[in-house]
């Protein structure tokens, strides 16, 4: 099922994606992909932290990723600094899967089992 079945009232245009970036939606797939931190993002598009935490800051203003940081006594008890977690929002869902069409280089990831979280909170 395509992201706009699953939320029919939500209204994004193929030209939308026009704004955004190669790495801008390598980033978006990497999070459709399961990788929901910044070193996993790093480490699944090739790039670099300094074109990978402002884009994540930017994806999130645009409403397509949401985040949240982790419990301080995870990363405590792990010996690391917090995690900030990303996850894609029903708008990036969208905007991924008309990206997909453009990029075509970028390898087919399933959106059909994508779900957003619920809210932990």
């Amino acid at each position: 099922m395509e992201p706009q079945a699953l939320f029919p009232r939500l209204s994004i245009s193929v030209a939308n994606i026009g704004g955004l970036s190669f790495g801008q939606v390598s980033i978006l797939h990497a999070v459709a992909d399961g990788n929901r931190f910044g070193f996993e993002i790093m480490d699944a598009t090739g790039l670099t932290s300094g074109t990978v935490y402002p884009a994540l800051d930017k994806l999130e203003s645009l409403g397509y990723l949401l985040s949240e940081w982790e419990d301080e006594k995870i990363a405590r008890r792990d010996k690391r600094p917090s995690r900030r977690y990303f996850d894609l929002t029903p708008a990036g869902a969208t905007v991924l899967a008309d990206a997909l069409q453009r990029y075509k280089n970028l390898k087919p990831v399933s959106l059909k089992a994508w779900r957003p979280r619920p809210n932990e909170g």
